[in-house]
């Protein structure tokens, strides 16, 4: 894959910049979001997310459905989203229709209220999109977010999972990112063909695990005025 320096990253047409000298947005209603590759979203993960920055492509666009967008004023990034399948589709009711926010990192120089206007418009991008699709699923890390941000978007919290490790006596998986607790949130976005509302079928909330490279954990970094 290519090698990218974070200004590659970021500015996503370097040579076709609109002008305005590098002037930072005001409002989270100035930026424009729209869907990004893969590549793109988890350099820029890497550069923004302080609790999970590990995601590699290849355990995204593997999944059954996948999504990556960018948040941009200017040409210039300043938050991004990577959505996917869930990592517990097997294990959910609604995990073959489902989708799973990954990674949201934010940048310090984003305005107020960047992530719930992308999450708004991503969830309407994807209802466009993906008519298939009947739930939002995200992972809130107990550690260093309060829920904020979900509940002021309409979200529902759904369990609350101990972090429990994918690796055991009989496989060693790669080393978690963070083991905190998580907090499942979900989005309704159409009835389930299920009578299970709770999209969970069979398991405890505490036998949820985190995905094995410390999946599922969205970031405000730098914003402390935004926690989800």
């Amino acid at each position: 894959m290519k090698q990218f320096c974070a200004d590659d990253v970021i500015d996503s047409m370097p040579l076709f910049r609109s002008g305005r000298g590098g002037a930072i947005p005001t409002s989270a209603l100035q930026l424009k979001i729209r869907r990004c590759n893969v590549h793109q979203a988890c350099e820029l993960n890497a550069l923004w997310h302080s609790r999970f920055p590990k995601i590699d492509w290849s355990n995204v666009v593997r999944n059954k459905d996948s999504a990556c967008y960018v948040a941009e004023y200017d040409d210039i990034a300043y938050a991004v989203a990577i959505w996917s399948s869930p990592i517990a589709a097997n294990r959910l009711a609604e995990g073959k229709t489902a989708l799973e926010l990954r990674r949201m990192a934010i940048c310090d120089d984003a305005p107020p209220n960047s992530a719930s206007r992308m999450i708004g418009i991503m969830r309407r991008m994807i209802v466009k999109e993906m008519p298939h699709l009947t739930l939002l699923i995200s992972y809130q890390d107990t550690d260093v977010h309060a829920g904020t941000i979900y509940k002021a978007s309409g979200w529902k919290a759904a369990a609350q999972n101990k972090g429990t490790s994918w690796t055991n006596e009989n496989r060693q998986r790669n080393k978690e990112q963070s083991l905190a607790d998580k907090v499942r949130w979900h989005y309704r976005i159409k009835k389930a063909s299920t009578p299970d509302e709770s999209g969970v079928s069979g398991i405890t909330s505490t036998q949820l695990r985190v995905g094995n490279d410390g999946n599922s954990g969205d970031d405000s970094e730098g914003q402390t005025e935004i926690e989800l």
